[in-house]
C-alpha cells in the first residue's frame, strides 16, 4: 500500500480495517457475549446448546484458515474483505427470524465460513501493507486495540437499543417485548456489518502491485516446503499452545455477563453495561502490553500476565458473593481479568519477531498457530455450557473457573519455556 499518500486517507484505511475486523464477529460472538441471558431465553435454548453451535463455528473455522491464506495471497483483500461482510450481514437477515436450533447450527457454520476464509488473512494482509516495512508493530497495536474500542463502542450502542425496547422494569417485561428487543440488537448489528462493507470497499485503495508475476509462488520455496519448514519448529509449537491458553481465556469473558446475572445478581441491562464497559479496557490493555513489550520482550509480558490471570481465577473461585465487600472485589477482578486478557491478546503475535522466525514463513506459521490456537472456538463452548448447566449457579462456576486457572498456568509454563529456547538459540 503506497505510504506517500495523504495522512487523512492513512486513518481512514486504518479505520476501516479496525472497524471491518472486529464488525464482521459481531453477529456471531457480539450479541452472545453481551446479551447472553436475552438470547437464551428468546431462542429457548440451553448453555450446552449454544456451546455446540459455537463448536460447529469453530470447526468451520479451523477448516478455513490454511486455504484462507492461499487465497489472500492471489486475490485483493479489499474485494475478499468486502465480500465477505456483505456476506456475513447476509446471514442476519435469517438471524433476526430467530431459527430453532438447526437452523442457529446451519447459520453458525455459515460464518465459520464467511468471517474466516475470504476475511482473516486478508485482513492480516491488508494490514500490513498499511504499515510498511517500518511500522509493523503500530499497525498491529492499533489493529487489536482498534477493534477493541469499535466492540465495546458498539456494544454500548447496542445495549441502549435494548434498553429502549424493554421497559424499567425489566421483571415485568413479556416474551414479546424481549424478543423484540433481541431483534433489534440483531438489526443494528446486521446493518454495521453491512456498512462496514460498504467502507471497506471505497476507502482501500486498488492495490496495483497486485500483478501476476507479484502474486506468483516462490519456485524456489514451494508450499509444502514452507509448512514442512515450520512444523519441525518447536518454538512454532509453543507459540501455538500459548495462543490456544490465551483465547480459552478470551473464550471465557463471553461467560461473564451471565455470571453477573446469576451470581453477582445483576439484571440483563446491568450485565450486559457492566461487560460492555469492561470491554473499553481491551484497546488500553493492548496498546500498553505492545509498549511494554517493545522495552522488556513479549515473552516476558505474556509470562507475567498468564500468573497474573491464573490468580485472577482462583480468586473468582474462592470468594463469597453474596458478602457485599466480596462483591466489589469481585467486580474488580472481573476488570483486572479483561484487562489481562486483552494485553496477552495483544502481544502474542509479536512473539514471531521474538523468536527470530524466517519473514518468508510468516503466512505459513500464522496460518498454523491459527488453526492450532483457535480451536478454543470448537471446544470452549460446548465444555462451558456442559459445566454451567451440570452445575447450575456458583459451583458451576467455580469450577469453569477452577479449569480456566489450570489452563493460564500452562500458558506460562509454555511461555517460560519458549523463552528458553529463544535465550539458547534452538528452533
Amino acid at each position: 500500500m503506497n505510504q506517500d499518500i495523504g495522512l487523512h486517507r492513512r486513518l481512514l484505511i486504518i479505520f476501516s480495517i479496525v472497524f471491518a475486523g472486529e464488525i464482521i464477529f459481531s453477529l456471531p460472538f457480539h450479541v452472545a457475549r453481551f446479551f447472553r441471558p436475552t438470547l437464551l431465553d428468546v431462542f429457548g435454548i440451553t448453555n450446552a446448546q449454544l456451546g455446540d453451535v459455537f463448536g460447529l463455528y469453530g470447526v468451520v473455522a479451523m477448516l478455513a484458515y490454511l486455504p484462507g491464506g492461499a487465497i489472500a495471497d492471489r486475490f485483493s483483500g479489499r474485494r475478499l474483505m468486502s465480500f465477505s461482510l456483505f456476506a456475513t450481514a447476509l446471514g442476519g437477515v435469517y438471524f433476526v427470524q430467530i431459527p430453532d436450533n438447526n437452523g442457529l447450527i446451519l447459520l453458525f457454520a455459515y460464518w465459520g465460513l464467511t468471517t474466516i476464509l475470504l476475511f482473516w488473512a486478508s485482513m492480516i494482509k491488508v494490514t500490513r501493507q498499511w504499515g510498511g516495512e517500518t511500522t509493523q508493530g503500530k499497525a498491529f497495536g492499533i489493529l487489536d486495540g482498534g477493534r477493541g474500542l469499535v466492540a465495546a463502542g458498539v456494544a454500548s450502542i447496542a445495549v441502549l437499543i435494548l434498553t429502549m425496547f424493554l421497559p424499567t422494569n425489566t421483571e415485568a417485561m413479556t416474551a414479546a417485548q424481549q424478543t423484540s428487543a433481541l431483534k433489534a440488537v440483531i438489526t443494528f448489528y446486521s446493518l454495521m456489518t453491512l456498512l462496514a462493507a460498504i467502507v471497506i470497499l471505497f476507502a482501500i485503495p486498488k492495490d496495483k502491485s497486485e500483478t501476476a508475476k507479484a502474486i506468483t509462488l516462490d519456485r524456489d520455496f514451494s508450499t509444502l516446503a514452507g509448512i514442512l519448514a515450520v512444523i519441525r519448529q518447536p518454538k512454532v509449537w509453543l507459540q501455538a499452545l500459548i495462543v490456544l491458553a490465551a483465547y480459552c481465556a478470551y473464550k471465557s469473558l463471553d461467560y461473564f455477563g451471565l455470571y453477573a446475572t446469576t451470581v453477582l445478581g445483576l439484571n440483563e441491562l446491568d450485565s450486559a453495561r457492566l461487560v460492555a464497559n469492561a470491554s473499553y479496557l481491551r484497546p488500553i490493555a493492548a496498546i500498553t502490553a505492545g509498549i511494554i513489550a517493545d522495552k522488556l520482550r513479549a515473552g516476558r509480558v505474556i509470562s507475567w500476565c498468564f500468573v497474573l490471570l491464573s490468580a485472577c481465577y482462583l480468586l473468582f473461585s474462592l470468594l463469597d458473593p453474596v458478602s457485599v465487600n466480596s462483591t466489589f472485589i469481585i467486580e474488580i477482578n472481573l476488570l483486572l481479568t479483561f484487562l489481562l486478557v486483552f494485553a496477552i491478546r495483544g502481544v502474542y503475535f509479536a512473539l514471531l519477531e521474538e523468536s527470530k522466525l524466517s519473514g518468508k514463513l510468516t503466512g505459513t506459521a500464522v496460518g498454523i498457530i491459527s488453526v492450532v490456537g483457535f480451536t478454543p472456538d470448537i471446544f470452549v463452548a460446548p465444555v462451558a455450557g456442559r459445566i454451567l448447566d451440570s452445575a447450575p449457579g456458583i459451583e458451576g462456576f467455580n469450577q469453569l473457573f477452577l479449569l480456566l486457572a489450570v489452563l493460564s498456568a500452562l500458558g506460562f509454563i509454555m511461555a517460560l519455556t519458549l523463552a528458553k529456547r529463544v535465550k539458547s538459540g534452538s528452533p
